[in-house]
């Protein structure tokens, strides 16, 4: 049976890199809102609510795959309620297994290093700068209901730890 796994936190927690190691070793689909957001922005997509149709499309790609036996991941800041719900929703219809996985940085002073050290490499298309993030966390809303807080600071190699929870380890 396919498992939803969203992969929530603040930019430049590392939930991005995570999603994609840990997509790598099940082998799941992974899912990234800010590719779509980006990919829109290139393309000149506007919209009233910024961000809320890349939820939508990555939505929409998930319940494809999820409706092909493929396991998936969602790579998303998911700050408020209202965006985590989509996938609760997306889950119950399909009757899948929905797991979060909650990437924090604990570290402040190296949670900004990253931001800028990210920001400073690209053109801009997006990325949120340092201020931008702490706007992001003043408006992130706690997370109720189970599950796996991963601090990237902290933890050494959390692949196998964040595979053990999704239960999708095959050994």
């Amino acid at each position: 049976m396919p498992i939803l796994a969203v992969f929530a936190g603040l930019p430049g927690a590392g939930k991005s890199t995570l999603a994609e190691r840990v997509g790598a070793a099940l082998p799941a689909a992974v899912l990234a809102v800010d590719t779509v957001d980006f990919t829109m922005a290139a393309y000149e997509v506007s919209e009233a609510r910024p961000g809320y149709a890349a939820y939508g499309v990555v939505a929409a790609l998930a319940e494809t795959q999820l409706r092909m036996g493929h396991h998936v991941i969602i790579d998303a800041v998911n700050p408020v309620r209202a965006a985590r719900q989509l996938w609760v929703e997306l889950a119950e219809r399909l009757d899948v297994s929905l797991r979060v996985v909650e990437v924090v940085c604990g570290d402040d002073a190296e949670h900004r290093r990253r931001v800028e050290t990210r920001y400073a490499a690209r053109a801009h298309d997006g990325i949120p700068d340092w201020v931008r993030v702490l706007e992001r966390q003043a408006e992130y809303e706690p997370y109720l209901g189970p599950r796996l807080v991963v601090d990237t600071h902290l933890a050494q190699d959390p692949v196998g730890a964040v595979v053990d929870y999704l239960s999708l380890r095959t050994s």
